[in-house]
């Protein structure tokens, strides 16, 4: 066994294969939700719409506001062939993809509207296309023609394209720049947010638009470089001046989603104070406000400056399942896991909630 194996190995759990959720719920605070208290180690299952009877009082909740496009493009080979590309970033006037079917340098691959692509290079699962258009039309393209992508979990999404693009997104997405929605706001309608700040709890938003490493499986380099794939992120300075106020008040800072928690914990510095040997819990604040992280959150690292999470269900063996359990031990979060199936939870990105408080 390697030792990434090793690593793996005990984030591993059982999945009914039916409990893999298809599509989200109808409304969205209907899903279930699971709540662990780490204080009392108390579990107890709600629905999620009644999230506010949880938080804590003085808590402030922090969304990630990045926005989904329609990131899947269906092109024509010269054959005739059909292949599916999934944009990934613009590089140098060229568009890196990850691309299905066979291709080569050279190949046309023609799109709606009479525009097409030449392959310039491949490389395994990836190709670099270079557009027949200026590469500022690319996204209003996108737009017209392209198709929201999916997790690769969802193989039977009853979904049209215009309701992926309405129920794969959370009511409060801002910036566009996602392929994957940070799923664990999915479960918020607007009427919840505002009955939650009308509760007195402080709602603020950060951005970290989420890449298609979201879904990777963890690498034996991740594991070995302790860094995972890069994802931008950004934090306005009047929200990092109210949560570092809350931080140094105790006031709890509880993130909706692993993006949200990646981007504090990647903007969180210890304060510059000599008596402070190692950063402890309430002594970091936000000071790398934009840039890109590629941390890798596991078991072992204490969040610096979060103090709760709102999730879905994660994949085994995940990154995002890794990210959980430092919050609440691994042990302790695969038997939450375990409670969740008994009670025949929904996993995944359509599936049901946790609060972590």
């Amino acid at each position: 066994m390697t030792s990434l194996d090793s690593a793996l190995a005990p984030f591993d759990y059982a999945l009914p294969p039916e409990l893999v959720a298809q599509s989200p719920a109808i409304p969205r605070d209907s899903a279930k939700m699971l709540v662990y208290d780490r204080g009392s180690k108390r579990t107890s299952f709600d629905i999620f719409r009644n999230i506010i009877d949880y938080l804590p009082h003085d808590c402030v909740l922090v969304f990630n506001q990045t926005k989904v496009f329609p990131a899947r493009m269906r092109l024509t080979k010269e054959t005739g062939g059909k292949i599916s590309v999934l944009y990934l970033e613009e590089h140098h006037g060229r568009v890196r993809t990850m691309a299905e079917g066979k291709l080569k340098p050279g190949d046309r691959l023609d799109w709606e509207g009479g525009h097409f692509f030449m392959v310039e290079e491949r490389d395994g699962k990836f190709a670099m296309l270079k557009p027949s258009f200026p590469m500022e039309e690319l996204r209003s393209l996108l737009e017209t023609y392209g198709e929201t992508p999916l997790p690769p979990y969802i193989k039977e999404s009853p979904l049209t394209e215009e309701q992926r693009r309405a129920e794969y997104q959370t009511v409060y997405a801002q910036q566009t720049g996602s392929v994957a929605a940070p799923t664990a706001g999915l479960h918020f309608t607007d009427d919840l947010i505002k009955k939650i700040e009308q509760s007195g709890r402080h709602v603020r938003y950060v951005t970290l638009h989420v890449g298609l490493g979201t879904f990777a499986p963890v690498t034996e380099e991740h594991w070995k470089e302790k860094k995972l794939h890069e994802e931008w992120y950004e934090i306005d300075p009047a929200t990092a001046h109210l949560l570092n106020e809350a931080k140094r008040e105790h006031r709890p800072i509880i993130a909706v989603g692993t993006t949200t928690v990646r981007t504090l914990e990647s903007a969180a510095q210890p304060m510059n104070d000599p008596s402070v040997e190692t950063p402890r819990r309430g002594v970091s604040t936000l000071q790398r406000l934009t840039g890109v992280t590629d941390i890798f959150i596991t078991e072992n690292d204490r969040p610096q400056f979060v103090d709760g999470l709102v999730t879905n269900f994660h994949v085994p063996r995940s990154s995002l399942l890794m990210l959980v359990s430092a919050f609440t031990g691994r042990e302790r979060l695969l038997d939450l896991y375990r409670q969740a199936i008994d009670q025949r939870f929904r996993f995944f990105s359509f599936g049901d909630g946790m609060l972590i408080i």
